[in-house]
């Protein structure tokens, strides 16, 4: 893999949500482990600063993936947006291949989000054990509606691919 990208999660008045956590230390791990060089995070400023961005590379840093190793995609609020934002920051490393850390209702969606924009995705997805089944049960609901709208979007959308 060429790198990492986790998808942004909530940052909450009191910081990062567990979502975001369980998601940022999945990705440290896979970064641990020599999955890929670098990490990009992706998400923009939601409700509460600082930006989602901004909270994972602490939290990286916080788990030992040096400050060279992450690049911050702070603009974006949606998972198209996540992926599109990133493409400028993965064509100046020549990455194609991407290992995307998202939740796992959430993985399909990324994936064919990626795909869209000509990139090679995998998906690697945290536990989700110690989730709260209302949250998860919620989550996948959303991505039974979302993941057809996006796939419409995107078939009749030009794609923004890298080659």
């Amino acid at each position: 893999m060429d790198a990492i990208i986790i998808l942004g999660a909530a940052v909450w008045p009191t910081g990062p949500s567990p979502t975001l956590r369980r998601r940022v230390a999945h990705g440290a791990r896979l970064w641990h482990s020599g999955a890929a060089p670098m990490i990009v995070v992706c998400g923009g400023l939601g409700l509460h600063a600082p930006t989602e961005a901004a909270a994972m590379a602490a939290l990286l840093i916080e788990l030992g993936v040096p400050k060279d190793a992450i690049v911050q995609e702070d603009r974006s609020t949606t998972t198209y947006e996540n992926i599109a934002m990133a493409l400028p920051l993965l064509r100046q490393v020549e990455a194609r291949h991407v290992l995307i850390v998202t939740d796992m209702t959430h993985a399909p969606r990324a994936a064919l989000v990626a795909r869209h924009f000509g990139l090679h995705p995998r998906v690697s997805t945290p536990s989700i054990k110690g989730g709260r089944k209302r949250t998860i049960l919620r989550q996948l609901a959303r991505e039974l509606g979302a993941y057809p709208l996006y796939a419409i979007r995107l078939k009749i959308q030009k794609s923004g691919r890298l080659d």
